[in-house]
């Protein structure tokens, strides 16, 4: 199905067939090239914590679901068949600090919205798209080490960052326009997790 603008959605992380966290989300755009979503603040973020209640960052071993609040803006873009996706986080008018690159598997729509699976590696970007860095690198080394994940397979994810750095440095849209003014349709309200948001259908 294609989402209107306006619809509420469930944006969940997905680890072998679980929940590993989950955002209620606007949709901006969901066209054939392109997707933009909104993700506002104060609203829930279910995070993975371990058996002793601590957060995790690497999906391994059990783990539960903790409401946390999301303190900020975070309008994502993201393209069918591309292992990643760019955001702009706000938390006030004039706080834009560059491009966030997250890596990850392409958004897979469900019946409540779209499922994607994290890569760890991410890109910071500043906003000229001129300078950037890896972040994270620590954290899927350490995936890798555990068997989380291959070395072929992070060697791939650098790959998609490396894609990702010339989208950006590319002009073409959405990188062609200031996104740090955007704001949402007055119309709009900011949406919760539907219904079975923490089911993944087989």
């Amino acid at each position: 199905m294609t989402w209107r603008p306006g619809d509420a959605i469930a944006l969940r992380e997905v680890w072998k067939g679980r929940v590993w966290g989950a955002l209620p989300a606007t949709v901006v755009e969901d066209g054939p090239t392109q997707r933009a979503l909104l993700v506002w603040p104060d609203t829930s973020w279910m995070v993975p914590v371990g058996p002793d209640g601590r957060d995790l960052r690497i999906p391994e071993g059990d783990w539960t679901l903790r409401d946390r609040r999301n303190t900020r803006w975070v309008l994502s873009f993201s393209w069918p068949g591309r292992a990643y996706s760019c955001i702009v986080f706000r938390r006030g008018d004039d706080d834009f600090t560059g491009w966030y690159v997250n890596l990850e598997t392409p958004l897979a729509p469900t019946p409540i919205g779209f499922d994607y699976t994290d890569h760890l590696l991410d890109v910071l970007v500043e906003p000229d798209r001129t300078t950037w860095r890896w972040k994270d690198e620590d954290e899927l080394a350490e995936a890798v080490e555990r068997g989380v994940f291959s070395p072929a397979d992070a060697e791939s994810f650098r790959a998609a960052g490396e894609q990702a750095l010339e989208h950006l440095a590319s002009g073409a849209p959405p990188f062609d326009r200031d996104w740090s003014s955007w704001r949402p349709d007055p119309l709009w309200s900011p949406p919760e997790l539907p219904d079975g948001w923490d089911r993944v259908e087989a």
